[in-house]
């Protein structure tokens, strides 16, 4: 006879793949108490224990015979009759709980042999057994709670486990929802919390991991009026110091040697561009001559020293390598390709353009992987490692006049393994902070556009005469844009797209700053969305960055009284001044004549808008809770 008995759920009993009725639920209870205990002898007494919440009756021995019996029939000889007891035979594969039990053991032992993947197929299959809450259905108050709550702790657990291989495992991103699902059922589980803060760390919203600590911290204090435990209170340090550790690694693979692929030796001829695919023995291709540079914009104006600075540095005898840095749309990008366009020829082995869009997450490793696959490098043959990319990239530009773009920047660790080593590849690098820590790099810095050249930017966008009609109110467009240039341009659009619509009346709707950043968004031209990018890569790597500037866009000279907005923040005096230290050099607070901080036009709209967010519950996007600043 082949049973299956189920209670990790509703209890079920199969009979040779049948399922079989036991009967009412007392009679559910003494099957699920027998199960429990399969293979030795259960004394009635404590049987009767099992199935009744109170005192047994004086017939409970008669009806507990009586549902003995009705068992028997459907599971023959497995039960057994002993002196004043009973017992169930079964193998371990036949009760659900075993099964659980086995797999949850193979799965610990799995992870504690850094096999997450293996572990994740295993405890999924030990969770998978589970069909709700064990023993449902079955009378409460009985000596089984005591089981049925051991059993529900150890799925909990199981489930922690299974999302610490997955998260082992990389799979990161598709664990979010169901840690927040897990959390809103089970909120006093600290180590779920400490799994959702290092999922979404691990996904570059480091911001939100940070509220999640404070939410945990929230609700641990209110439930049970205790602080986060020393897991929870040392991974939110962790994450406050960037600690390396936290960053994914993927489990180490078997070592292997690969040989870097070899490339036929630059022609010493610069004269003309090379081939668009040279021979050569790499993966039956050789050095593949990208030409990615993307259009240049037809309508530029001034910024003619910064061209010429960047143009001089990489037409250098030396390894040349330059940072254009500036504030959110001041045309960084539109000044490099403008260079790069005028030293395209100087660089016969090919210009690569790779657009980072200010995304903090983007790995070095990912960064050199698309650039290896631009120059020729099949997908396959890009290795593994890092390192070993970097090793490839070196070996492969070595000596070649390749110019590399690399716009969107965050950090330097992003474009570190891509400075030239030596003479020949160039290196173009766009970022809204200056990236002071990397050696060797001529910085270019864009400051926002002089009045004058915001007015030939606008009269080379809609006509000079459509400006001459009120020069007054032009003058006032350009205040308003803040020698922004993404800013003219999207006046500039609005303007072209109506022929009605005059300078005076742009500069009236521009005039509430409520609406500010509304009218400066126009197709897939958005100052807001600048904005938004630039402000995410900040709190990425410093989310009390994230939260000053906040406090700021709803109280613009809180800094008057810096030590009280430290003690708003919770930070030390410190701690702001390096917060503080960050925006500046994102561009995102600057200097006024008396030498205090202040936020730039267009940054205070946003900042504002920041502030206005709802700060009664922390958004789980932004994970901002700041309140206003109280004078």
């Amino acid at each position: 006879m082949k049973l299956q008995i189920r209670l990790l759920g509703s209890v079920e009993l199969c009979v040779d793949d049948q399922v079989v009725t036991p009967g009412a639920a007392k009679r559910r209870a003494v099957l699920a108490g027998l199960a429990l205990d399969a293979n030795r002898a259960v004394s009635l007494p404590r049987l009767a224990d099992m199935v009744w919440p109170d005192v047994p009756p004086a017939s409970a021995v008669a009806n507990l015979c009586s549902h003995a019996a009705g068992l028997r029939r459907a599971v023959g000889d497995r039960l057994v009759a002993r002196p004043n007891a009973y017992e169930l035979r079964l193998s371990p594969h036949e009760l659900d709980v075993t099964e659980f039990h086995r797999l949850a053991g193979e799965g610990r032992g799995l992870l504690a042999a850094a096999d997450p993947a293996s572990a994740v197929d295993t405890l999924t299959a030990a969770l998978a057994h589970w069909r709700g809450a064990s023993g449902d259905g079955l009378p409460r108050g009985t000596a089984l709670d005591n089981r049925w709550a051991s059993l529900d702790e150890q799925r909990l657990q199981v489930f922690e486990e299974l999302a610490g291989a997955r998260l082992a495992a990389g799979e990161h991103g598709r664990l979010l929802p169901e840690l927040r699902g897990h959390l809103a059922a089970h909120p006093l589980r600290e180590r779920a919390w400490a799994q959702l803060m290092l999922a979404l760390y691990r996904c570059g919203d480091v911001s939100a991991a940070l509220t999640v600590y404070q939410d945990a911290r929230a609700i641990l204090d209110e439930q049970l009026g205790i602080e986060p435990g020393e897991e929870l209170s040392t991974l939110h340090r962790a994450m406050l110091d960037r600690a390396p550790e936290l960053t994914y690694a993927p489990p180490p693979a078997p070592v292997t040697t690969a040989a870097v692929p070899v490339v036929p030796a630059p022609s010493a001829a610069v004269a003309a561009p090379a081939p668009l695919l040279a021979a050569g023995p790499l993966g039956g291709a050789g050095w593949v001559v990208p030409r990615e540079l993307p259009a240049g914009l037809v309508t530029f104006v001034g910024r003619r020293r910064e061209t010429a600075e960047v143009v001089t540095a990489l037409r250098g005898a030396n390894s040349a390598a330059v940072v254009v840095a500036g504030a959110f749309g001041s045309g960084k990008t539109a000044l490099a390709v403008r260079a790069a366009h005028t030293v395209a020829t100087d660089f016969p082995d090919g210009q690569v353009f790779v657009d980072l869009r200010n995304r903090a997450p983007v790995t070095p490793g990912e960064v050199l992987a698309r650039v290896l696959r631009a120059i020729g490098v099949a997908p396959d043959d890009v290795p593994g490692h890092t390192d070993e990319r970097a090793g490839w990239y070196r070996s492969l530009v070595a000596g070649r006049r390749l110019l590399l773009v690399v716009d969107g920047v965050t950090r330097a660790s992003q474009v570190r393994p891509l400075l030239p080593a030596g003479p020949g590849p160039g290196l173009v690098v766009v970022a809204q902070r200056r990236l002071a820590s990397l050696d060797g790099v001529r910085r270019v810095t864009l400051r926002p556009l002089a009045a004058d050249d915001a007015r030939d930017l606008l009269a080379d966008l809609v006509g000079p005469e459509r400006l001459a009609v009120d020069p007054a109110a032009t003058g006032e467009l350009v205040r308003l844009c803040a020698g922004s240039v993404l800013a003219l341009r999207v006046a500039s659009t609005r303007l072209a797209a109506r022929a009605g619509l005059s300078v005076a009346t742009l500069v009236g709707q521009l005039a509430d700053r409520r609406e500010r950043l509304d009218v400066l968004d126009y197709d897939d031209l958005s100052v807001r969305a600048s904005l938004a990018a630039v402000v995410a890569a900040v709190r990425a790597d410093d989310e009390v960055a994230g939260r000053l500037l906040a406090l700021l866009g709803a109280a613009p000279d809180a800094l008057l009284q810096p030590e009280r907005v430290a003690r708003q923040l919770g930070i030390s005096a410190a701690r702001m001044r390096r917060a503080l230290d960050d925006l500046a050099d994102a561009h995102l607070v600057c200097r006024d004549e008396q030498g205090r901080h202040r936020l730039p036009a267009l940054v205070r709209e946003y900042a504002a808008e920041m502030a206005a967010e709802p700060t009664v519950a922390a958004n789980p996007l932004t994970g901002w809770r700041v309140e206003p600043f109280a004078a």
